[in-house]
Parts: C-alpha cells; structure tokens; sequence
C-alpha cells in the first residue's frame, strides 16, 4: 500500500530532517514520528482555531462595549432632559403654591341640617 502525506505533513517531515518509505507498512519508530508530526499538525490547528475563537469573542466584546457606551450617552442625555423639566416643573409648582398661599383665605357657611 502507497503512504499518503499531505503537504503539510511533509513539510514537517522534511523541517525534522526525517524522510518516511513511501510503502506501507512503516517501522514501530517511523509510526512514532509520524504519529508526532501529525500531533504536532493537530496542536497547530487547535492553536489557530483557539486564536480564531478568542478574536471572535474580543469582537463581540467590542462591538457590546461600544453598543452599551452608545445607550449609556443616550440616556444620560434623556436624564438631564428629564432633570431639566422636572426643574421646570418644580418652578411652576413653587409659583402655583406661592399664587394660592397670596390670596386671602375664603371663608364659607356650612349649615347643617
């Protein structure tokens, strides 16, 4: 049987300075060193694929943290409106209070019968 390699696999092969039969069946130490240069093609791509997610993750991050500051200068806009016209509304309370407390006390009859 034929030994298939990907590319990536005979890159590390060759990076290692290691060249495999390209015939099965493959010596107990040839299998090892295949075994850990495929190893090693499977913890670079959890790797990346970690990398990968972490980025996601910090994006959404981002993009949350930027949503929340925008809302959060929304309403301390919509706070100081309200303050602003419950100012308003206090001063025009005072007036009233001060218009009704001027005018004499009117004075009534109550029959009982």
């Amino acid at each position: 049987r034929q030994l298939c390699l990907t590319e990536e696999e005979k890159r590390l092969l060759a990076q290692e300075g290691v060249t495999l039969p390209s015939t099965l069946p493959l010596t107990q130490a040839e299998e090892r060193i295949l075994k850990k240069v495929r190893r090693k093609i499977r913890n670079k791509q959890s790797a990346q694929d970690s990398r990968r997610r972490k980025k996601e993750y910090l994006d959404g991050l981002e993009s949350r943290a930027a949503a929340c500051s925008a809302q959060n200068q929304e309403l301390r806009k919509k706070v100081q409106e309200l303050e602003q016209l419950n100012g308003s509304l206090l001063q025009q309370l005072q007036a009233l209070i001060a218009q009704t407390s001027n005018k004499a006390a009117q004075t009534g009859t109550c029959v009982l019968v």
